[in-house]
């Protein structure tokens, strides 16, 4: 198909997903960068909620509106997860109002869904209607697992990890000096990359993350087994107290069979569980309380959730800095006639990066990239927690203390929790 490639005379730029600090740069650069080429800016709202009912709902955006957004969290053209990948109908919808509209070019600020969405719409427009709208995808999310090249962050990131921090560092504090422990889950509910990087840099006793299953399904029971561990091997080394990070995608990727046991959960008319309503702090606290009290032990335990705290914060400098470049890069990449692809900036260079390459040849979806198991990072990170290993079975000292604070024998607590040091079979 020949599709004649035409002069951009007006962008739109909408936002999908949840919010993550430094969106508002990303527009900002953006409307500035394209407004000095001599190209009108629309600001689309709500993603593609109201482009895919056939609408178009938007207000021109000029220097002066967006001229200090960059300092703020949040979006001044909001978000919504509206998907029109759905049917070919939504998808012909949001051409035609994007074209309707005078829309030439399409930057889109999301994670792997509006990255999937944009890359469709697109598509659509380019296979079925034989239209040349141009799209880009600057890539954003606090979980930092899109499929970008090693060591480049997802913008949002660092500032949710910075305030993250913040948080745990002050609720360790807060467990030190009550003598208690505090769970805290932190978004991310592919990858474990923000509540690792929270964990280690806020000193968290213990951070669990899904990769650490490496794709098997995770019991309840295992997770509930290593926490116990963990509480009984800080009171061994006389410390009553700590914190102890979950990613939320560990109870997102929970073998269905042991979610189903649990009472109080909501379901979706079909009897289904519907997994984003589980306060995993809470299940997890439960279960803990549990145990404990099991093994003869009281012990105060304080469920704490982070998440919405962490997506609208005003971005730090480093969020900052780098949204304004990749606003600016979005915009050169669409005049220079470029077209499907996510926008990075790699060795400081403009690095588009083709839908194509970004998706999974199986589900012709964006890829997740997830924290690798084998990284000195990870290690690294490891060597920081308090947990059962594999050494602890040749420390007979702290084995024996960690017995002792229970009602079980030896051989009981071995036949119990030995898995954990590999020293037997999973017993579920």
């Amino acid at each position: 198909m020949n599709i004649q490639k035409k002069e951009i005379n007006k962008i739109g730029i909408l936002v999908g997903g949840g919010p993550a600090p430094g969106i508002n740069s990303v527009i900002h650069s953006a409307t500035i960068e394209a407004i000095n080429n001599h190209i009108e800016v629309a600001g689309i709202y709500e993603g593609f909620k109201y482009l895919m009912q056939g609408e178009f709902k938007a207000r021109p955006l000029e220097i002066n509106d967006i001229s200090r957004i960059h300092l703020r969290g949040g979006s001044i053209l909001y978000t919504s997860r509206a998907n029109p990948t759905k049917s070919d109908n939504l998808l012909k919808n949001c051409v035609v109002s994007l074209q309707d509209a005078g829309i030439d070019a399409l930057v889109a600020i999301g994670g792997d869904d509006t990255a999937f969405s944009a890359y469709r719409v697109a598509r659509y427009a380019q296979e079925n209607m034989n239209i040349d709208l141009r799209t880009v995808h600057v890539p954003k999310t606090i979980d930092n697992d899109l499929p970008l090249p090693s060591g480049i962050r997802t913008f949002g990131f660092e500032t949710a990890r910075d305030l993250g921090t913040q948080i745990v560092r002050n609720l360790s504090e807060d467990a030190l000096t009550g003598q208690r422990w505090f769970l805290v889950v932190s978004m991310g509910r592919k990858a474990g990359h923000l509540a690792l990087g929270i964990g280690k840099s806020a000193g968290a006793t213990l951070t669990l993350i899904p990769e650490e299953w490496n794709n098997r399904p995770i019991r309840l029971q295992e997770v509930t087994d290593i926490l116990t561990t963990t509480v009984l091997k800080r009171m061994a080394l006389g410390k009553p107290y700590g914190l102890v990070l979950v990613a939320e995608g560990i109870i997102e990727q929970m073998a269905i069979e042991d979610l189903s046991q649990l009472e109080d959960v909501e379901r979706d008319e079909h009897g289904h569980i519907a997994l984003s309503e589980i306060n995993c702090g809470d299940v997890l606290k439960e279960e803990l309380v549990n145990e404990l009290k099991a093994l003869g032990i009281k012990m105060r335990i304080v469920s704490k959730d982070i998440g919405y705290e962490v997506r609208c914060a005003d971005p730090n400098a480093f969020d900052i800095d780098y949204t304004r470049s990749l606003g600016e890069a979005a915009i050169e990449f669409l005049i220079n006639g470029g077209t499907n692809a996510t926008i990075t900036i790699q060795d400081d260079q403009l690095t588009p990066m083709p839908f194509d390459t970004m998706m999974d040849p199986n589900t012709g979806r964006t890829e997740v990239r997830m924290v690798k198991l084998n990284s000195f990072t990870y290690h690294s990170a490891t060597k920081f927690m308090i947990r059962l290993t594999p050494d602890d079975a040749n420390d007979p000292e702290l084995l024996e203390k960690m017995v002792s604070l229970t009602n079980l024998s030896k051989d009981s607590f071995m036949t119990k929790y030995g898995y954990l040091m590999n020293k037997g079979v999973r017993p579920f």
